[in-house]
């Protein structure tokens, strides 16, 4: 038999060449395996490495001051530790709160992880040791035992508590007595039974899934239990599958979770995460996942996460109620989580996750990864003091490994059709759109979470440059913008309560034409905008090119007695920036308060960011101010600390009650002053063909561009359809065209499409192209789009 855990196997799922300084590596050299028994201490000493880390000096930086804040964290933690009947910290009352019962042992972990690292100043403290072990016989005692009948948040109990329970369990095995062990297994059997993955539905489905399935197999590991060990790995196997509606990864790269919420940065991660430390874990035991639909894992680290990564951050569009996470008022540490941290986190999962791919995935990887880092000049990933330790080696070590080089930004767009959502990938910018549908919710709230993030689905369209803007939605965006006037939307100034259209998703509108085409770099993106809580309706279209997203508003109306605005953009500037607006060549004032309305068409440049060519019709308005607002205004556990951010905002007013409004403007990122004049001063450069309630359309004929959003039967230009769709046309110079079909509204058993162009020949099509005619014009007959999910139907043609 040949060895199950070769120390070289150990070192390489433990994130680096050696391990520790002062950990020694128990159980890595395994041997051969004759039971259970050895088998779960392999998987053990796996376990352990995983969760600290390797490759990396205790007194190198930056370990050697996150080492020391470690202990002096940990110490802090026994020191104020005072055993009561409901709480095992004065702070942390669990008698109502699970959530402070997972607190309490998420402590516990913080202490054990001391204990047993090098560089703590608390490395086998016994009296830490002996504050560790009364901790947890307390929290056994009092709340996590078999028995205690389960109240508040599930996921305390289910994954929460048990996960970390198991860790320390793992990390301080050799000082566990049987006796303790058999315990605490007794109680995560008790509230994470067999059952509990039982049905992939409910709380068992996706990141969740994942979450659960951990639990059970260091439940197996910790309890020599093999039963335990393969139910978890059986239990993933639902995980891995595309779906078509629900919690997972779909076939376009969505990935939700709360079946109604694109969730790629955050339960996403979760998911990634969870899935690499498992695959680890498991790789080279009898218990190695070995289904094939694990291939679609691997498959989403480009198709799914990378296209919402830039310079080392996860867009917003993707994280859900956890971009309200800034600044929490329990965190003694203050230490405040953004866009940058969760993508930070991101990278450490996919360097994990990379262990168990092929070679050339694994160094393609790890050159993505390297590259995210090293341009994330505004939130260095080895300085984010979120992350763990492990994470941060694993990051360390590709760094400094000079066989691996950076690669640059994915260029390209791509269209999340089945959440709702689009990202925008230029040489020098980028950008991501959130859109929602009965199929996708305006936004997520729960938990006193994310309590006024309601216009986020209507149109917000949000962009970075690539060496400048990083910190936009970082620096205290969520808590200090004006929350019915986030940059890209259309809205009602409606008052809305906080949590406004319920839990978990509910907040979905009654509109199905959602979504658009692209060629893979240039698309045209379309939204039945319905307001949250008012009776907002507009139809929004983008149209993604080269240097600027062209951007057309028709059909905007209500009836709630408030002003309707669509607003261009909503720049944050930082605690004092004075960025100067310039607008039709003349700089506006910098006091804030100053607010103008200015006659379209027209331009306004913004120094530091970009241009805004102004197309009407009607003035557009400009406004500075500073605002204040506090994380706890977002998120019931925030900081009630005061923070002031100045704020630029460019918006249309379309007045009380508009009937039949309408905009367009184009967003030029990191246009200079002269190239956006430039821009404005050139008509022709583009055309819109149609804005109206029933077309959006535009044509770039320098870009070989036609784009229209049909919302029913009509003609744009040299385009007519018999039905709602949305197309794409890409005129090559090699003679050939791209013309992209789909059906948004996923409810077309039959469409015709009519290009006024001559056309030789077509080339390729795909199977739901029924039938074409070329000649003077092109005809395709497109039959059955309701299966397609809305993905785009690709034709190519040879032009005449």
């Amino acid at each position: 038999m040949t060895h199950l855990w070769s120390r070289r196997a150990f070192l390489s799922v433990a994130g680096g060449g050696a391990l520790l300084a002062g950990t020694p590596p128990a159980g890595a050299d395994a041997g051969p395996a004759h039971g259970a028994g050895e088998v779960h201490d392999a998987m053990r000493a796996v376990w352990r490495g995983l969760l600290l880390g390797g490759g990396f000096s205790a007194t190198a930086e930056p370990f050697r001051s996150r080492l020391a804040e470690l202990g002096q964290e940990a110490g802090g933690w026994a020191a104020a530790m005072a055993p009561a009947p409901g709480s095992l910290w004065p702070d942390q009352d669990f008698t109502t709160d699970p959530e402070m019962m997972a607190q309490s042992f998420y402590r516990l972990r913080t202490m054990a992880e001391a204990y047993v690292r090098e560089g703590t100043g608390l490395t086998g403290d016994a009296a830490l040791l002996s504050a560790l072990l009364r901790g947890l016989d307390h929290l056994h005692t009092r709340v996590y035992h078999a028995g205690q009948v389960r109240y508040g948040n599930w996921y305390c109990w289910q994954i929460g508590a048990p996960q970390a329970l198991l860790d320390v369990c793992v990390l301080l095995y050799e000082e566990l007595s049987a006796a303790r062990r058999a315990e605490y297994c007794a109680a995560v059997d008790h509230f994470v039974p067999d059952s509990a993955v039982a049905s992939y539905s409910g709380t068992s489905t996706g990141a969740n899934r994942v979450d659960l399935c951990r639990v059970l197999a260091l439940r197996g590991v910790v309890g020599a239990d093999p039963a335990k060990t393969a139910l978890a790995r059986d239990a993933l196997a639902p995980v891995f599958p595309y779906v078509t509606s629900g919690d997972g990864l779909y076939r376009d790269g969505s990935f939700v979770q709360h079946t109604w919420v694109p969730y790629t940065g955050t339960y996403g991660a979760v998911l990634l995460g969870g899935l690499g430390l498992l695959f680890a874990l498991l790789r080279g035991t009898p218990w190695q996942v070995t289904d094939p639909a694990a291939r679609i894992v691997l498959d989403a680290v480009e198709g799914a996460w990378a296209p919402f990564l830039f310079n080392g951050l996860v867009m917003d569009a993707v994280s859900g109620r956890a971009v309200s996470r800034g600044l929490t008022a329990s965190d003694p540490r203050r230490i405040q989580a953004d866009d940058h941290t969760r993508g930070h986190a991101v990278l450490a999962g996919i360097l994990l996750l990379a262990e168990g791919a092929g070679e050339a995935e694994r160094a393609r990887w790890r050159g993505l990864v390297k590259g995210w880092s090293a341009r994330d000049y505004y939130s260095r990933p080895l300085a984010d003091r979120t992350l763990g330790l492990s994470s941060l080696a694993r990051l360390a070590e590709v760094e400094a490994d000079s066989s691996v080089g950076a690669l640059p930004e994915p260029v390209g767009h791509r269209l999340f059709s089945s959440m709702d959502r689009a990202t925008h990938r230029r040489p020098q910018w980028a950008a991501s759109l959130s859109m929602a549908s009965r199929r996708i919710a305006h936004y997520e709230t729960g938990n006193g979470e994310n309590l006024r993030g309601w216009h986020t689905g209507s149109g917000m369209l949000v962009w970075w440059g690539s060496s400048y803007g990083n910190g936009q939605y970082s620096d205290a965006f969520w808590p200090t913008v004006d929350p019915y006037r986030l940059p890209g939307t259309t809205v009602a100034r409606k008052a809305l309560a906080d949590g406004a259209g319920g839990d978990w998703g509910a907040s979905r509108p009654d509109a199905v034409w959602v979504g658009g085409t692209t060629d893979g770099e240039f698309a045209s993106v379309g939204q039945h905008l319905r307001g949250l809580g008012s009776t907002l309706q507009a139809r929004k279209s983008w149209f993604f090119l080269a240097d600027t997203i062209l951007c057309l508003g028709a059909g905007i109306r209500a009836s709630d007695g408030v002003a309707v605005e669509s607003v261009v953009d909503n720049r944050n500037l930082g605690a004092s920036g004075t960025h100067a607006l310039t607008v039709g060549g003349v700089v506006q004032p910098a006091v804030p308060g100053w607010s103008a309305a200015f006659p379209a068409p027209g331009w306004a440049h913004l120094a530091g960011f970009g241009g805004y060519v102004l197309h009407g019709p009607g003035a557009f308005r400009a406004l500075r101010e500073a605002r204040t607002g506090r994380w706890s205004e977002v998120n019931r556990g925030g900081s009630t600390t005061a923070l002031t951010r100045r704020y630029l905002t460019l918006w249309y007013d379309h007045g009380t009650d508009p009937s039949g409004a309408g905009y367009a403007y184009q967003m030029l990122p990191g246009a200079t002053a002269e190239r956006t004049a430039a821009r404005a001063a050139t008509p022709g450069w583009h055309s819109v063909l149609t804005n109206t309630e029933a077309v959006q359309g535009v044509s770039v004929p320098s870009l070989g561009f036609t784009g229209a959003n049909f919302w029913r039967a009509a003609v744009a230009g040299p385009l007519e359809a018999n039905a709602p769709c949305s197309v794409t046309v890409r005129e090559r110079a090699d003679g050939t065209a791209t013309v992209c079909v789909a059906d948004p509204a996923r409810a077309l058993t039959a469409l015709t499409l009519l290009w006024d162009r001559p056309v030789e020949q077509v080339l390729s099509g795909p199977p739901s192209l029924l039938s074409t005619a070329t000649g003077s014009r092109l005809r395709l007959g497109f039959g059955n789009l309701t299966s397609t999910a809305g993905a785009g139907q690709e034709v190519v043609v040879r032009l005449g």
